[in-house]
């Protein structure tokens, strides 16, 4: 009998014990200040690693606690990334119920190569006060939207958006050694621009950009689809900016953009690069190379004369 009340006893205190670590667990890390906090949660971060961060940036008291404490309320699964504005005066429950709704900022995600309207769609989407005017703005800036992950304020304007993304590209920028090149800041991301629409993989980029500096040392055409398809603009039937399936008639259209019809760099940019064109439009690879073809593949396929290119189309079945 003496055996069963210490068992008895011993469950107790372990029942209040427990009990009391999870009331101290969810109570507020400090319950007189109501200071705000900043708190960013990652993109794919694990309730785990986010309970870590709350407990490291004193907003909570146990992180175990309050890990157990989402899975209790179902709450783990709809934690939002994004940003938002905490206190350590929140009780752990009020806190992971924050974490599920009004996320102060919106990740947008810019790939390489976007041009302007694409980066409008992009936005369309993903801001709630986007604007049809925003694309007018972001075209004024092509080629210097740098392409990454942003975490935009709810409440941006597309001049706050704009300064975000030119101000991360001037950063990439002074990354670049542009002294073996003898072109401006607007022609090296011009060509930037061609090698970030015409190369699908990395390996083609600084063969792509030997390619555009050859020919215009030798002042020829620069014939890159990319620019007509930048011309030619958004395809509804296709819906797509981008234009599968350029006919001759299309390489006919005047524009200082059309590169088949105009010796040069186009007049500016025609998407907006990532660091790796950049980097290949000021390192070109050393090659004799003067033309391309992409096969159905995707591979880029090389020559150094017209003879050489046309055996490419025959052969690839271009």
């Amino acid at each position: 009998m003496r055996r069963l009340y210490i068992t008895l006893a011993l469950l107790t205190a372990v029942v209040i014990l427990s009990l009391a670590w999870w009331v101290r667990g969810n109570a507020a890390a400090n319950p007189n200040d109501n200071s705000p906090k900043i708190f960013v949660i990652e993109k794919g971060q694990g309730v785990r690693t986010i309970a870590r961060n709350l407990k490291d940036q004193g907003l909570i008291k146990d992180q175990v606690v309050f890990f157990l404490l989402t899975k209790k309320l179902g709450l783990d699964q709809k934690i939002q990334a994004g940003s938002f504005r905490l206190n350590p005066g929140m009780r752990a429950s009020e806190i992971a119920n924050q974490l599920t709704v009004g996320t102060l900022d919106v990740w947008v995600t810019v790939p390489e190569g976007q041009r302007a309207g694409e980066i409008g769609d992009i936005l369309e989407k993903t801001m709630p006060n986007y604007d049809p005017s925003w694309e007018a703005a972001l075209g004024k800036n092509e080629g210097f939207l740098f392409p990454d992950t942003y975490l935009f304020p709810k409440d941006s304007t597309v001049e706050t958006i704009i300064k975000i993304m030119t101000a991360n590209f001037e950063e990439k920028y002074k990354t670049l050694d542009t002294s073996k090149v003898d072109f401006s800041k607007e022609e090296i991301t011009t060509i930037a621009s061609l090698i970030e629409r015409e190369a699908r993989h990395d390996e083609d980029r600084p063969l792509v950009s030997s390619v555009i500096h050859n020919r215009l040392g030798l002042g020829m055409k620069l014939d890159v689809d990319a620019t007509l398809q930048y011309v030619l603009g958004y395809q509804k039937d296709q819906k797509r900016w981008w234009k599968e399936g350029l006919t001759d008639q299309d390489k006919l259209i005047r524009s200082p953009y059309n590169t088949y019809q105009v010796a040069g760099l186009p007049p500016g940019p025609i998407s907006n690069p990532g660091l790796l064109s950049l980097e290949a439009a000021v390192n070109p690879a050393q090659t004799d190379y003067l033309y391309y073809i992409t096969d159905s593949t995707g591979t880029n396929r090389y020559a150094k004369t017209f003879e050489q290119h046309q055996e490419n189309i025959e052969k690839y079945g271009l």
